[in-house]
């Protein structure tokens, strides 16, 4: 059994989107495919899931790249190490946020604390 992976189309007349499969290479173009590796929208020339270890995986196993598909693994593989950069920078925006908003509640909380205790002793006062 050969195993092909190439585009399974998806989507509505004239707004295609195809599927990148693993499929064998005797079935028909949107038959019944062995595994799913990703979506992607010619439209916007997006690639909106990509999996990248799967697709490896098939490919250390034998399995046939067509050139289109072959292409579109080579923009991913251009686009990846910027994607990880920009991972990179939200996690560190996070985490800075997360300490910004720790140090308000912490800040909240001494006022909190301070406003309870002066509640405290004014009644302590008026109880006398």
């Amino acid at each position: 059994m050969a195993v092909k992976i190439r585009f399974s189309r998806i989507g509505k007349k004239h707004a295609p989107v195809y599927r990148i499969v693993a499929i064998d290479s005797r079935k028909k173009r949107d038959g019944k495919c062995l595994e799913n590796l990703g979506t992607y929208n010619p439209l916007t020339k997006e690639i909106v899931q990509f999996h990248d270890d799967r697709v490896d995986h098939w490919i250390s196993v034998g399995a046939i790249v067509t050139d289109s598909v072959q292409r579109l693994i080579k923009i991913r593989k251009k686009q990846k190490p910027a994607v990880k950069k920009d991972i990179a920078k939200k996690e560190v925006k996070s985490t800075e946020k997360k300490v910004a908003a720790k140090k308000t509640t912490e800040t909240k909380t001494t006022a909190k604390k301070a406003t309870t205790k002066k509640t405290a002793e004014a009644k302590k006062t008026t109880k006398k």
